[in-house]
């Protein structure tokens, strides 16, 4: 078997883009320009098979790969089963697949043969994906603050910003803007930041034949925030690869990532902002958006009996987000002969805990949260007796 893999170049992009987004999948590699964009940092290259299908070869970290076949549903176990063939007769190596989309591992049925296959979720690289009616409005409590944010930038700024859709013709403003904001950077950054102004550069070069949608917001006349993305057709889904902004200036953020999907993407139903890197600054901003995302867990709990006999089985399902809120800590201050005591009765390490207390004197609870900013309402709850009494949480903004 013969595969022959050509690095990608610009004048490969109009062929190329006849194999994207004719199968489910909700990963930013199911449109070209991911690929286009990090080809260097990766050292992608591709192989056309049939007119029906695209092989991919690339590094990661010394190690070389591949990535799901770009083709049509039904040709997606063939061509799977050929690149899985190239691998292990041809280069004599495991096939090795980073960032498989979720769709094609359940296609294939990969979780099913775990003697031939090890799936594994790459939680850091996991895409981040979002409502694109609640990105458009930034409506509801969870997101308020981005709320507050871009209300207040449009205030400090009104009659001073614009956001203007951007072209070809636009490149030296968005060079410009790079220069500077690649210098304030300095030297120490993670390896992956001048690939990706390359790949910026590249896009820039080569914007006339690329499927992409570019939008830039200037104050004053000079850009201060640029954005790129391309859309999957299939699944009616916005990709944005790239965004930058002037970070001195709040709600800028806010600002270009709404407007940019109010003007090029105002139907997408779905938006998807490419992973963290692993990188917590950028996973905190990802999260404060709410994504979608999420997994259902069945847990199986089974009671036993002293003799060790199962007496009771119970079954829940339990929904995880990585996104929703997480006490940290619940401290309860109450006052023990006119001293103010505090006690966190979220760490109790299985201790019940014994209080004494002034008769009287009234009790503080605080309860302190991970993504606090996805709580609409929290009440404080005591059982007694079989009575239940409720009490009201407010948020302490100075905390």
């Amino acid at each position: 078997m013969e595969l022959e893999f050509k690095p990608i170049e610009a004048e490969d992009i109009e062929q190329l883009n006849q194999y994207f987004c004719r199968r489910p999948n909700k990963t930013c590699d199911s449109v070209l320009l991911d690929s286009f964009i990090w080809r260097e940092y990766y050292d992608v290259k591709f192989a056309v098979r049939d007119g029906k299908a695209i092989q991919w070869l690339m590094e990661d970290n010394g190690v070389l790969g591949s990535a799901m076949p770009a083709c049509k549903t039904e040709d997606l176990e063939y061509y799977f089963n050929e690149i899985l063939e190239y691998f292990n007769r041809v280069l004599k190596k495991p096939l090795y697949i980073n960032l498989a989309d979720e769709e094609a591992v359940e296609q294939l049925h990969l979780k099913e043969m775990p003697e031939k296959f090890r799936v594994t979720e790459q939680v850091d690289l996991k895409d981040y994906l979002y409502d694109g009616d609640a990105m458009r409005s930034l409506s509801g409590k969870k997101l308020h603050k981005k709320k507050n944010h871009l209300n207040a930038f449009k205030r400090m700024y009104e009659g001073r910003y614009e956001y203007r859709r951007l072209c070809c013709s636009d490149r030296g403003d968005v060079w410009r803007f790079l220069d500077r904001w690649r210098e304030e950077k300095g030297e120490e950054v993670e390896e992956h930041l001048d690939y990706e102004v390359r790949g910026i550069h590249e896009i820039l070069k080569n914007c006339s034949l690329l499927n992409v949608r570019m939008g830039g917001v200037y104050i004053d006349e000079k850009l201060e925030a640029f954005t790129i993305g391309s859309y999957n057709a299939y699944e009616n889904m916005a990709v944005i690869h790239i965004e930058k902004a002037n970070p001195e200036i709040r709600g800028l953020y806010q600002y270009i990532n709404q407007q940019f999907l109010l003007e090029e993407f105002p139907k997408a139903a779905w938006i998807n902002r490419e992973d963290d890197l692993g990188i917590e600054g950028l996973r905190k901003a990802k999260l404060s958006y709410n994504p979608v995302d999420y997994a259902t867990y069945t847990i199986i709990a089974v009671c036993s009996s002293m003799n060790g006999q199962t007496s009771e089985t119970k079954t829940a399902s339990v929904t995880y987000h990585e996104g929703e809120p997480s006490l940290n800590s619940f401290k309860m201050y109450y006052n023990e002969h006119d001293i103010t005591k505090v006690y966190d009765l979220a760490d109790t390490n299985g201790i019940t805990p014994l209080v004494y207390y002034l008769p009287g004197t009234k009790f503080v609870f605080e309860a302190n949260f991970d993504n606090a900013d996805q709580i609409d309402e929290l009440y404080i709850t005591s059982t007694r007796n079989n009575e239940t009494k409720y009490l009201k949480a407010t948020y302490d903004q100075k905390k």
